[in-house]
């Protein structure tokens, strides 16, 4: 039997195997079409999720695991910050560390623990890097003015007014941002949209982008909704957030780098912070790293992309994670400024 543990960061939701704990891994054609299978096959009680985390050995210096990452449409993402806060959780309380290196797709990227955000909601912090306003990395054709910073009059929204930011974190991300007195300038319909748009047949993004809305809540507050490549909308996008803080800190004359951000989102909220150093920009993204339910199924049947015989175990930290959310205000595009006291 093996093990399989359903995660989220900030309800962004996953299912996270560990690749050796088994006696014949994984190829990378099975774990794409686990992750296309799993919610069809998943046991009767469990909510749907964003994807597949796979953990595996790094032959890496200074590193004590690597990260992979496979959408529920079975691409692969280079990089995903809520899901590498529960990946850092599961390989710190196996390794017994609380600030180690995890090998992902782009990077060998630092992380540790921090103060749980309440009872039984355990936090970690994580960077978020490479950084690149590189139009070849960003996977960006036909703009005449590249860096993408703050334009409008873009031809993929020809009837918007928006502003549009594109960058590389290090997976691709197209931000649009309003302030709290144009609280209709930016639509979760019109994200919608653009989402399909840009990620289905088009000239500019021929490979996809993450698209992303950012409103602003007052100086160092944020509302930030995603449409994910090889996802749709999801409850939180953690490059998301990252690269919409730094589009906020790099356009916004009040933000400043270095400054501690609350990033909310359908599914919670985040923390971030933006730095600049040595002439690149990382960005910090803390957050929850809940652990849901704990799966043992058969090898075969992970193997074959099939949950549905599945043992679940419910480890009760959504409870508690629905009890921390609860505490929180609630926004979305369209409200009026909202109060520190609205649920």
């Amino acid at each position: 039997m093996v093990n399989l543990i359903r995660v989220h960061g900030s309800e962004n939701s996953f299912y996270l195997l560990d690749q050796r704990q088994l006696k014949h891994a994984l190829t990378t054609a099975e774990l794409s079409r686990l992750a296309q299978q799993v919610n069809d096959t998943a046991p009767s009680g469990l909510d749907e999720v964003d994807g597949v985390l796979v953990i595996s050995d790094s032959q890496h210096p200074n590193t004590i695991g690597r990260m992979q990452v496979f959408n529920r449409d079975g691409s692969q993402a280079s990089m995903c910050g809520n899901g590498l806060r529960t990946v850092s959780r599961y390989l710190a309380e196996q390794s017994h560390q609380t600030d180690f290196q995890v090998e992902t797709d782009a990077a060998d990227l630092p992380v540790h623990q921090v103060t749980p955000f309440a009872l039984n909601v355990p936090a970690f912090s994580v960077s978020i890097q490479p950084v690149s306003f590189d139009a070849t990395l960003i996977g960006l054709h036909q703009i005449p003015t590249t860096p993408l910073l703050n334009q409008n009059n873009l031809p993929f929204a020809t009837n918007s007014t928006a502003n549009f930011s594109a960058v590389a974190v290090p997976n691709p991300h197209l931000i649009s941002l309003t302030d709290h007195n144009h609280p209709n300038a930016l639509t979760t319909s019109f994200l919608g949209q653009l989402g399909q748009q840009l990620n289905g047949q088009n000239p500019w993004f021929p490979d996809g982008v993450n698209v992303s809305f950012g409103w602003e809540i007052n100086d160092t507050n944020l509302f930030v909704r995603t449409f994910e490549r090889g996802v749709g909308f999801t409850n939180a996008c953690g490059t998301g957030m990252s690269a919409t803080s730094l589009i906020w800190v790099l356009t916004h004359p009040a933000a400043q780098f270095d400054q501690l951000l609350t990033i909310y989102n359908p599914g919670g909220m985040v923390q971030t912070r933006v730095h600049h150093q040595n002439a690149a920009y990382t960005i910090d993204l803390i957050g929850n790293a809940t652990f849901t339910d704990h799966l043992r199924l058969s090898e075969s049947d992970l193997h074959a992309g099939n949950l549905a015989s599945a043992e679940v175990a419910s480890t009760q930290e959504e409870t508690a994670y629905h009890q921390f959310v609860s505490q929180l205000p609630h926004w979305s595009f369209g409200d009026v400024r909202p109060t520190a006291d609205e649920h």
